[in-house]
């Protein structure tokens, strides 16, 4: 059987890597000349890309998942990740080596991230025929605003599988991110950076090809745009303590798109999203975790959450 013929239900492009995670007493951090970090340092498998494979192949999506890793230890580690989740992986030759960063988490769970930009080449490209055959064999395809991506959006756009996207942080002015923004039919991004999330989501359903477009704002739920028609949508209560917001973007988009294959209304898809980000805060930054279909759907069916 073909990487292609197990391609399945969703294709993510992109975002594959590894985070060292450092537990830090407050953020912003003030100068020292050391710190000594009593919880320890740890290195892991799991960026954007990982995260949204993840979330998906625990809500029971066939997954496969498609970057450039290294030769190297980091790439070893995704690599392992995705075999013991069961998550098809197409590992391209990266010879700079695979995506690293380190994240700063402070005690309330919000995090700093500092990315290495050096693991990569302007001139990666995913193969055409392989993108081709992984799309056509997939009933939605995941892009992450990885270099790569930006250069498939057109080859995907030609083959008709619906696409789906996250631009972070964005801040609704950065160039770049809009060729996502505007390819895409699901748009996710966090308000963190907008001064008027309303705008934004708008002018990304105007300009763009998108009838959904969520913005997440962590305590305070999720901003859904579907059809023209803004919701806000609660923010679900988490099951633990929080503990580290890393993923909770992923963790969302993973389990909207769970509800949006499944033929749920968009905002039953948003609520799904608060659910799965809300438990996503609970899981340490240095384990790779996500919830499962039964659990999402027990607490979908709860009065409150």
């Amino acid at each position: 059987m073909t990487a292609a013929e197990r391609a399945g239900d969703v294709l993510v492009l992109g975002g594959a890597g590894v985070d060292t995670i450092v537990r830090v007493p407050e953020l912003p951090l003030p100068y020292a000349d050391s710190y000594m970090i009593d919880s320890g340092i740890r290195t892991r498998a799991g960026q954007t890309g990982d995260f949204v494979a993840l979330g998906l192949a625990a809500l029971g999506l066939r997954t496969h998942h498609l970057d450039f890793l290294g030769d190297d230890p980091e790439g070893d580690l995704v690599r392992a990740l995705h075999a013991g989740h069961g998550i098809t992986l197409t590992a391209l030759p990266q010879p700079a080596g695979t995506k690293r960063a380190v994240n700063l988490v402070g005690p309330d769970g919000r995090r700093l991230s500092l990315y290495d930009t050096t693991r990569g080449h302007p001139g990666d490209r995913f193969p055409e025929a392989t993108l081709r055959a992984l799309a056509a064999a997939s009933r939605h395809v995941h892009v992450t605003i990885t270099q790569p991506g930006a250069h498939a959006l057109p080859v995907l756009r030609e083959t008709g599988v619906p696409l789906s996207t996250d631009l972070h942080d964005w801040d609704g002015e950065n160039p770049y991110h809009e060729a996502f923004a505007h390819a895409a039919d699901v748009v996710f991004l966090s308000a963190a950076a907008l001064a008027d999330p309303e705008r934004t989501m708008r002018r990304i359903a105007e300009r763009g090809r998108a009838r959904t477009v969520v913005a997440t704002a962590g305590a305070e739920g999720a901003y859904l745009l579907a059809d023209g028609a803004l919701t806000r949508i609660p923010a679900a209560r988490p099951p633990a303590p929080v503990v580290d917001s890393n993923g909770a973007g992923d963790a969302f988009a993973a389990a909207f798109l769970y509800g949006r294959l499944a033929g749920e209304p968009p905002e039953r898809c948003a609520r799904y999203g608060a659910i799965a980000g809300a438990h996503a805060c609970t899981v340490p930054a240095d384990r790779a975790d996500a919830i499962g279909r039964n659990e999402l759907l027990r607490r979908a069916a709860a009065p409150s959450h």
